[in-house]
């Protein structure tokens, strides 16, 4: 399937794929939790609670947002080092791995405790993760966008396809 939408939609479209993936079953998230009582009658129609709904929702983006960071995030990711020369290759490989992922993963996990120590609860802090989501993928997009554009560029003055 990653094939088949590099080659027929190219890599910007391919690279979208994840954060929209994300976006999509993160309003779905946060509109259950926050805003529940607006679903309690749609969540008792289908015999359950928004909660039940939000956890269901929630797995579901835990699958897809996997499934589609394996399939073509990653090797999104490894196509932007192909038009470089290969000590740009060797420098961005270990500064993406070594710095960006680590830093990525404490950074959130930084952020999710400040606020639960600042606010009280995970519950509480919950509209503010919806805001820093929406912020992240914002800036996420405009970055796709940024190295799409040049990744073209330098594919182009490789003669290499994409």
């Amino acid at each position: 399937l990653g094939r088949k939408i590099f080659k027929y939609f190219g890599w910007r479209k391919a690279a979208m794929v994840t954060p929209t993936m994300i976006g999509v079953t993160g309003v779905a998230f946060y509109a259950l939790t926050i805003f529940a009582p607006f679903f309690e009658p749609i969540a008792a129609g289908l015999g359950t609670t928004p909660l039940m709904l939000a956890v269901i929702v929630g797995a579901a983006q835990n699958i897809l947002s996997k499934s589609s960071k394996y399939s073509l995030f990653d090797p999104c990711k490894e196509m932007a080092y192909i038009p470089l020369d290969q000590d740009s290759k060797t420098k961005g490989k270990a500064a993406v791995d070594v710095v960006g992922n680590p830093l990525g993963k404490s950074g959130g996990a930084l952020i999710q405790q400040i606020l639960i120590f600042g606010v009280g609860s995970l519950a509480a802090a919950t509209p503010y993760l919806a805001g820093i989501l929406g912020i992240l993928l914002f800036f996420w997009y405009k970055s796709v966008n940024s190295l799409a554009g040049q990744f073209e560029e330098a594919m182009e003055a490789t003669g290499e396809s994409a």
